[in-house]
């Protein structure tokens, strides 16, 4: 989009907390000088902020949290957010530097560049979410050549990140059990991407790119080697499982000594983490095994929007 609104229109938009926040999960945590590559690409556009990183050296994965103002037309509708930008050339450092082909870590994933989403904050909508989802969608599948699907609002009919993820073997470990390295996913799909082609690069994979209320994202450690009790306690506490509505679960291999309840809190006011923590040490209980204290692994949305506000302050003074 050539669109480029003044500085007036700017000040305008931020004073009225018309704000988007993007998460977005990259395929590596261990090379520091990729993660640097990455995160200058992102600063080039000094409207957009990094409001949070969070690291997962095991996983070998990492997830940025980035936020930008959106700007309306006279008809209330979205034309542009800087963030558009400030997430290709995130998207486009990561494709210069990760091959997924050389890639292993405990978390599943079929991507470098694995998942994009983006919530609404403050006064902005979910469909301006979903809006800014689809027109990144399109520019990663032309720019890059790489198979998009999109999930939730971004998608027609509002289909599951889950499902979609169930689809495509993204839970399946192909090494050790309980671990993903390289690709080992046909490279013609079966099932037709929303964007993109449907050939795959090896050394790239599929990005999925959604667009939802706000997600909480919290973690469990469970004081156990053992995989398999991991997997029964995080399948229980899941509403797949017959456990916690809106809530979904991973139990993975986290370290040498240790593995994880990863929990998605699909809607936190209702289910939070406390019960499902609660859940978690009572289940972990009968399996004779200890639980530590659960972290989230980003902030709330009140406390991002307040350092989008503190960073963009202190940028202009």
């Amino acid at each position: 989009m050539d669109f480029n609104p003044s500085c007036k229109d700017k000040k305008k938009t931020i004073d009225q907390s018309v704000l988007l926040c993007c998460k977005i999960f990259i395929s590596e945590s261990r090379n520091r000088g990729v993660l640097d590559a990455i995160e200058q690409a992102a600063r080039l556009n000094p409207e957009t902020v990094i409001v949070n990183k969070f690291e997962d050296r095991a996983y070998n994965r990492v997830r940025y949290t980035l936020v930008s103002y959106v700007v309306q037309d006279i008809t209330g509708s979205a034309i542009y957010s800087p963030l558009q930008q400030a997430v290709l050339a995130m998207v486009e450092a990561a494709f210069g530097a990760i091959n997924l082909e050389l890639h292993s870590g405990t978390h599943p994933r079929l991507g470098v560049v694995d998942d994009i989403l983006f919530h609404p904050l403050a006064r902005a909508s979910l469909d301006e979410a979903a809006w800014l989802a689809k027109a990144v969608a399109a520019d990663i599948a032309n720019r890059f050549q790489v198979p998009v699907f999109l999930y939730a609002a971004a998608h027609p009919t509002g289909k599951a990140l889950d499902t979609i993820r169930r689809e495509l073997g993204y839970y399946r470990p192909n090494f050790m059990g309980n671990q993903w390295a390289g690709w080992t996913m046909p490279d013609m799909l079966l099932e037709k991407p929303d964007e993109g082609p449907s050939e795959v690069s090896r050394a790239r994979g599929i990005t999925m790119i959604g667009a939802r209320p706000w997600v909480a994202l919290y973690n469990i450690p469970i004081l156990s080697t053992d995989f398999s009790v991991a997997r029964r306690i995080a399948r229980m506490v899941s509403a797949r499982g017959g456990g916690l509505p809106t809530v979904q679960t991973l139990g993975l291999v986290h370290g040498e000594d240790s593995t994880e309840i990863a929990c998605m809190l699909l809607e936190p006011n209702q289910i939070g983490a406390d019960r499902v923590q609660n859940q978690v040490e009572m289940l972990a209980a009968e399996e004779g095994v200890e639980v530590e204290k659960g972290y989230f692994t980003d902030f709330s949305p009140e406390m991002i929007i307040e350092k989008y506000m503190n960073l963009t302050s202190a940028q202009r003074d």
